[in-house]
């Protein structure tokens, strides 16, 4: 469930800042970025991965605790052939050059998805990318990969069903905590806030479960253009959030 506290800091100069326990992020406009600068996307994409460095600095820097990114959907498979191969190879090179700069900063990675279609180089990377970084204790990057919410839904369904059939559980003992256990991100707190960037408002099919109270802000810069500068704006505006999980506000309202 979403932690309902979080840490603050005041720096100075500024406004204090309440620390999410756990942010989500859409990253959006590799492409439209590209297109802006009359660039190839797949440019776009090479400075997204580089906004994807900045992110996880900056989450370690304030003491974020855990951070999801959106880096391919399950619908992402729609796109180019081309396009969708880049993608593939950028993510490998990311994660070739830059797992030993996560280990020194104590990063544990782990990746939630579907990975039946997946190449098996791909799935050994991703098993010793999550083995190599298992024991680390700091910030917790989740990279949802080859992921769709309605899916993850669905195989926690089937999973609940089929436990139910073999007599291991009680179907009427299923609550909302029974099937919390059973998505991807078991042993995730919820997100207290879901960035997504490039103006776009929309969820399109990402932590659906999980975001039921999750703050939703909206920011118009493309995901290549979101720097420290916006980080920090979307923590001054979630301290300004009334989080109220269904009760009464601080006012009472």
């Amino acid at each position: 469930m979403a932690s309902e506290n979080a840490a603050k800091i005041d720096p100075a100069p500024g406004p204090g800042l309440r620390i999410p326990v756990h942010l989500g992020v859409i990253m959006d406009g590799n492409g439209r970025w590209a297109k802006a600068k009359g660039k190839r996307r797949t440019e776009g994409h090479v400075q997204g991965v580089q906004s994807l460095r900045n992110v996880v600095e900056y989450c370690i820097k304030f003491g974020v605790s855990y951070l999801t990114v959106f880096s391919f959907s399950s619908e992402n498979w729609a796109r180019p052939a081309d396009e969708v191969s880049f993608i593939f190879g950028l993510l490998r090179r990311f994660v070739v050059s830059d797992l030993q700069r996560l280990i020194r900063n104590n990063v544990r990675i782990k990746i939630i998805g579907a990975r039946k279609g997946l190449e098996p180089s791909l799935i050994r990377l991703i098993d010793e990318v999550e083995a190599k970084t298992a024991n680390n204790t700091g910030l917790v990057l989740v990279v949802a990969f080859n992921y769709g919410a309605r899916a993850e839904i669905t195989d926690a369904v089937r999973s609940l069903v089929a436990d139910a059939v073999a007599g291991k559980i009680d179907p009427a003992s299923i609550d909302e905590e029974t099937i919390s256990r059973a998505l991807y991100t078991r042993e995730i707190p919820d997100p207290d806030i879901i960035i997504r960037t490039s103006g776009e408002q929309r969820l399109s099919n990402f932590l659906l479960w999980q975001s039921a109270y999750s703050e939703l802000v909206f920011v118009p810069e493309n995901w290549p253009d979101f720097d420290e500068t916006s980080f920090v704006r979307v923590l001054e505006t979630y301290a300004m959030r009334d989080r109220r999980y269904g009760g009464l506000g601080a006012g009472g309202s």
